[in-house]
């Protein structure tokens, strides 16, 4: 079976190259025995790989099992998986057939394996490697068949690195990696699944199908969509309910799509949601020091060309005590070293430099270094957007672009009162 031929056999949608890629691995090694782990932001679809390969295998007429780990109590886990007998715990009324047993010469699908308690994770990796495994308070040993495939969200180096996974059992299900993209990286297969969904809902409740407008074609098409497929179809599902005009403008459409940021603006990195923020504000802070010392360059050769006559305006005042915001006496003061933007100060022809002006600013240079630390104005930006927002720390995490979990740690780590 081809690629086409899964994709309309499976009702899947889109064409981009990293989903193509996905579904060809499968569509190899389903013939074979091998384990795979599909790795993949929630809500992406990861569901579909391991009925792919069920379905393309000699299994296929077995039992095909999904469990969902996280979904079970860590206390039960074990005989859901591997069946107990009669008095093993309390409330084993009976013997009772796990998951492996049941499934024998079939496939289990093991969703957020991650979840797995380090015990359980003991006997899975038995049964991968030898295919044995006892029922909970049983000593005999059960033989069975099955082919795993386990899928999860969680970044599995950092699992094993943290002691939360074993090392053995990642390397012995994963195999065969398989990575299924974010709806955001998929380009135009984002309106494709719209489209798909729109129809869908439109036979369901039996109205007509919501169409897009351009801009809003291109508004799904840049939003980040954090929920992936998942969050599309609920996306779509409200609209074909609630809307009355069956064509969207992205006026419109931008109500159901909360915190809208475009891809261009994002910044991906493997160190999870708080280093994004971290690392934006970063870059938000050195971009606005670099502004800051274009113009005090500029100012600085201003004085340089105009030889001894310069006048200093209230807004060049302003900019040289933001740079040495750390002194508490400011550098230049209007009301004493600046006279109005119509008013002068002499430098001499020599390019002797006044005591009263520039000894004081070669101080002040001396401690640049120290002002300009990415600590200092990282703490500063923070005082201004609480004040700015008179200490709401919701809205002052709004302007800095970070999650408000952050900002209580940078208020915590950096002692600032508010």
């Amino acid at each position: 079976m081809n690629l086409q031929q899964v994709k309309q056999r499976f009702e899947i949608i889109g064409n981009s190259p990293q989903l193509n890629r996905a579904l060809e691995v499968a569509i190899q090694v389903a013939p074979t025995d091998i384990s795979v782990l599909v790795t993949g932001e929630s809500g992406t679809g990861k569901e579909i790989i391991p009925q792919v390969i069920h379905n393309l295998s000699a299994r296929k007429h077995k039992q095909y099992i999904a469990v969902n780990c996280g979904a079970i109590p860590e206390g039960t886990i074990d005989s859901e998986l591997f069946g107990h007998e009669k008095g093993s715990f309390t409330g084993a009324v009976g013997s009772r057939q796990g998951y492996f047993e049941v499934a024998d010469g079939g496939t289990i699908f093991l969703d957020e394996v991650a979840e797995l308690p380090m015990q359980t994770q003991v006997r899975l990796l038995r049964v991968l490697e030898t295919g044995e495994f006892m029922r909970v308070g049983s000593s005999k040993m059960i033989k069975t068949n099955v082919r795993v495939v386990a899928a999860t969200n969680e970044n599995m180096q950092k699992a094993v690195a943290s002691g939360k996974f074993r090392e053995d059992l990642y390397y012995r299900l994963s195999t065969v990696p398989i990575s299924l993209p974010p709806l955001r990286d998929r380009g135009d297969d984002i309106h494709l699944l719209f489209r798909k969904f729109a129809s869908d809902f439109s036979e369901k409740y039996r109205m007509p199908t919501v169409r897009l407008t351009n801009e809003a074609i291109s508004l799904v098409n840049h939003y980040q969509w954090p929920g992936n497929i998942r969050q599309l179809r609920n996306v779509v599902e409200q609209i074909s309910i609630i809307e009355t005009e069956r064509e969207l403008d992205a006026v419109t459409l931008q109500q159901y799509l909360p915190t809208i940021q475009p891809k261009s603006t994002m910044l991906a990195t493997a160190e999870g949601q708080d280093s994004i923020n971290e690392r934006e504000l970063m870059y938000k802070f050195l971009f606005d020091m670099k502004r800051d010392l274009t113009e005090l360059k500029k100012l600085v050769v201003e004085i340089i060309n105009k030889g001894d006559k310069f006048a200093v305006t209230g807004d060049q005042v302003e900019l040289i005590n933001r740079l040495y915001a750390d002194i508490e006496t400011p550098i230049l003061e209007p009301t004493k070293l600046i006279a109005p933007v119509s008013s002068e100060v002499i430098i001499p022809q020599d390019n002797q430099i006044q005591p009263t002006v520039l000894e004081d600013t070669f101080e002040a240079h001396e401690v640049v270094e120290e002002s300009l630390s990415l600590e200092d104005q990282e703490k500063e930006l923070i005082r201004k957007a609480l004040d700015k927002h008179r200490g709401r720390r919701k809205n002052a995490a709004q302007e800095l672009g970070i999650s408000e979990r952050t900002l209580y740690r940078k208020i915590k780590e950096y002692d600032i009162t508010e």
